[in-house]
């Protein structure tokens, strides 16, 4: 971590380290550069080869698949087995698709994606910054994730986000290396959340993901599809502390197009006096509309259900 001296506001600057030469790192190096590699390669023609590798792998991935699994049945109940096996099946094609997607952002001229990017509900964006409020965008857990706030930030608009540390220090180095290609600004969840707030308040476009379990302590028990998930009302918070407009965004890739389709919708504007148990519904809400039409795109394996409350067993459990 590092106090930018211009600012002194705490930010994640990754460094290089000597060790990342050691034996330890050589697979990783090998990784980044095949990745690196397919970035080069026309996406009609990487994309089938990559899907059909993502399809292998989740095959072989069995507590990944379990996860998502676990989740589908309880979130989506309705869907036939063969249907949720279909929807993971094409999330797994999706990993390594969105993957070099990144990496092609990372090295080469932005651009060139941007001819490939369709926004839908950009008009909501600019509505917000006629009214001259500051913005918190709300992104559920997709693949491509990463990629809408590095598109903002290589026109020229400041970018900043909460993130947590990868436990491989080279991967972590090279995602936050990227992330930052373009003057984002990247807030350890270590650090709290005040040097975000700090960010947004200073005309940083605020990126939040809403969607991870943070225990029960501070969260709210509410309605996440058709059952129920521990959830951080802090939405609420700072869009009142940074005054700010709260806008749902959703990233999808399409592997058969290579298209990425950015999905907008109007802010939440409601829950600026809402209860927490409120906000934290409105938030569940908003993350289900995004990810209905296309929940392959959405990260299934996360233990998106790991609190439950007293009594309820904890679903991942074999």
């Amino acid at each position: 971590m590092e106090k930018n001296n211009k600012t002194n506001v705490v930010e994640f600057v990754p460094e290089f380290k000597r060790e990342f030469f050691l034996p330890r790192y050589w697979g990783v190096w090998c990784v980044i550069a095949l990745i690196t590699g397919a970035a080069f390669v026309p996406a009609r023609w990487r994309d089938p080869m990559l899907g059909a590798m993502g399809r292998l792998v989740g095959r072989f991935s069995k507590g990944a698949r379990h996860r998502a699994r676990v989740n589908l049945r309880y979130c989506l109940p309705e869907l036939t087995d063969d249907r949720r096996e279909a929807i993971i099946d094409d999330m797994f094609a999706l990993v390594p698709q969105s993957t070099v997607l990144l990496a092609e952002l990372a090295c080469r001229s932005p651009e060139r994606l941007q001819k490939k990017v369709i926004w839908h509900g950009r008009d909501v964006i600019e509505a917000v910054q006629a009214q001259q409020r500051n913005i918190i965008f709300l992104v559920p857990h997709g693949w491509a994730v990463d990629v809408p706030a590095i598109l903002m930030s290589s026109t020229g608009q400041k970018v900043s986000a909460m993130f947590h540390n990868q436990r491989n220090e080279l991967v972590d180095y090279m995602w936050n290396r990227v992330r930052r290609r373009f003057g984002g600004r990247m807030h350890a969840r270590n650090d709290g959340i005040k040097p975000f707030i700090f960010s947004i308040r200073h005309g940083y476009w605020g990126y939040y993901l809403p969607d991870q379990d943070h225990g029960a302590e501070h969260s709210e028990f509410v309605d996440f599809f058709a059952t129920y998930k521990a959830t951080l009302p802090a939405i609420g918070r700072m869009m009142k502390i940074c005054r700010a407009a709260v806008i749902p965004l959703f990233p999808v890739y399409n592997g058969k197009t290579g298209e990425l389709h950015i999905h907008i919708r109007p802010p939440m504007d409601d829950i600026a006096d809402a209860s927490d148990h409120d906000i934290a519904r409105r938030m569940n809400e908003e993350v289900e509309m995004l990810v209905r039409p296309n929940p392959e795109q959405y990260a299934w394996i996360l233990k998106l259900l790991k609190t439950r409350k007293p009594g309820d067993p904890d679903p991942y459990k074999r």
